[in-house]
């Protein structure tokens, strides 16, 4: 450049400076006169162009963005209508929509003089992985998150501000030794006892002379007249029998058996051994004690052999029949306690014990038949009751539990949040064991007496994973 150039440059720029002084001194502003005098220094080549105040970007490409500056994004790269390639923003680029002046002083937070903690670096408040070693905004204006010293020595460690905890009501109880129940409920039915029914019967021919007084539904006693009637092949029997008797003093072996083996009742029997006379017509009696379920016979009728005349049940103890999914299949045991509630009488429980499991799954519901024996006080449950039952069944031994709140399940891991105090929390992976009662038993990872979070701890955990992302991508040897 000429001698002549230099000095009209030089002139131009005065004459600028002045202008923009006497502008600035009538409206009472203030304007660094260093800028000015550097660009003069310049023009005369005694000094070196300005240094850009901003770094240069540097680290990983966290997006792109449109080459115009308009709203557009991608995650990969990408090409505009006009077939240019988008910009890609890197991890340590101060992007902003906004125009801002040129920092005057580079400044690097320093430990103050009054004690406090030292900041180390600011971190994007969005969670994106850039870090500022000064303050500064986002693209959005909000203002980057400082990190103080010993904040990030221990990357598994979150410290939550007392503020922020009381808004987002993060609370914590102690974790504690005690016994998991886990009730397994399920629907049922009443069924009767299969081993305390009997059916009335008869062995061979017979004419059914006269029925008692009894009806379907009606309770009798063991021994209880059921009917009378005439078989002619009991008849014959009982003939042989008392010859036996009259000839020899004593009937043969043979003779009675035949008896017994018609089904003759023994107080028949024990009639022609006393009166030493054939009856005609044998009267035949209740088993036992029960309620006639079924009743056939019918003055007059003709019973052939193994006809069901009568069909009683003793009802003193009845089956609850359960039907147990197959997925709670493994928590119900032989033995344990079951409490049943009847549909129809409100207000009454009754308990009983597990007594066997069925070994076979319905292929229709997939479930599974447990059988509950419960004493039938009063005869109120009656067969094909309606009831809710439910099965007591966990182990026996305290163990580890945290109220299920605790427990952050991703699906592949289990997570509850320890703290710490003094606002610090501690994530921490577990293996959990039996659920019930609003418990959970944690095999490993908690002690007895850890205070774990039970209320927002969703959010320190989110927290956690962010701050543990950041340390990651901020990290030099990952960076790279």
């Amino acid at each position: 450049m000429s001698g002549a150039g230099r000095t009209g440059l030089t002139l131009a720029a005065i004459v600028a400076a002045g202008v923009g002084g006497y502008w600035a001194g009538h409206r009472d502003l203030a304007l660094p006169a260093t800028p000015w005098l550097q660009a003069v220094a310049w023009l005369e080549g005694t000094a070196a162009a300005p240094a850009s105040a901003n770094p240069a970007p540097a680290g990983p490409v966290i997006y792109y963005r449109d080459p115009d500056g308009f709203p557009a994004y991608a995650a990969t790269p990408r090409k505009t209508a006009d077939g240019r390639d988008f910009v890609p923003v890197l991890a340590g680029e101060d992007l902003s929509f906004e125009d801002k002046p040129p920092a005057t002083v580079a400044t690097v937070a320093a430990a103050p003089a009054n004690g406090e903690k030292k900041i180390l670096y600011y971190r994007n408040p969005m969670g994106l992985p850039d870090t500022s070693p000064m303050p500064k905004k986002d693209s959005m204006g909000m203002d980057y998150i400082p990190v103080f010293a010993g904040e990030d020595d221990d990357g598994s460690t979150v410290k939550v501000a007392t503020g922020k905890l009381q808004r987002t009501g993060v609370r914590s109880e102690v974790a504690s030794e005690q016994v998991i129940v886990r009730p397994v409920r399920v629907p049922g039915t009443v069924q009767l006892d299969e081993r305390r029914i009997s059916v009335v019967a008869t062995r061979s021919d017979a004419f059914i002379d006269k029925v008692a007084d009894v009806t379907t539904g009606g309770r009798v006693k063991k021994g209880e007249p059921l009917m009378r009637l005439y078989s002619a092949e009991i008849a014959t029997a009982s003939a042989q029998y008392l010859t036996d008797l009259n000839g020899s003093g004593r009937a043969s072996a043979g003779a009675r058996q035949r008896l017994e083996n018609l089904a003759v009742p023994p107080d028949v029997i024990a009639a022609i051994d006393r009166t030493r006379q054939v009856q005609t017509s044998i009267t035949w009696s209740a088993p036992r004690d029960g309620v006639i379920l079924e009743r056939n016979a019918v003055e007059g009728m003709k019973a052939s052999p193994g006809d069901v005349l009568f069909r009683l049940a003793d009802v003193s103890t009845v089956w609850i029949v359960a039907d147990v999914p197959e997925y709670q299949l493994g928590a119900v045991k032989v033995g344990a306690v079951a409490t049943i509630q009847v549909r129809s009488l409100p207000g009454q429980t009754f308990s009983g014990r597990v007594a066997l499991i069925y070994p076979q799954v319905a292929k229709e519901t997939r479930t599974t038949k447990v059988r509950i024996e419960i004493p039938n006080l009063g005869g109120l449950l009656l067969p094909d009751m309606y009831a809710d039952v439910e099965i007591a069944s966990g182990g026996n031994a305290s163990v580890v539990a945290v109220p299920d709140s605790a427990v952050i399940d991703t699906g592949t891991r289990q997570v509850v949040i320890l703290d710490r105090g003094e606002g610090r929390f501690e994530p921490r992976e577990v293996k959990i064991g039996l659920q019930g009662g609003g418990f959970t038993e944690i095999r490993n990872g908690v002690a007895a007496g850890d205070r774990v979070v039970v209320a927002a701890n969703f959010l320190i955990d989110a927290e956690s994973n962010l701050k543990a992302a950041l340390s990651g991508m901020t990290n030099p040897e990952t960076a790279q």
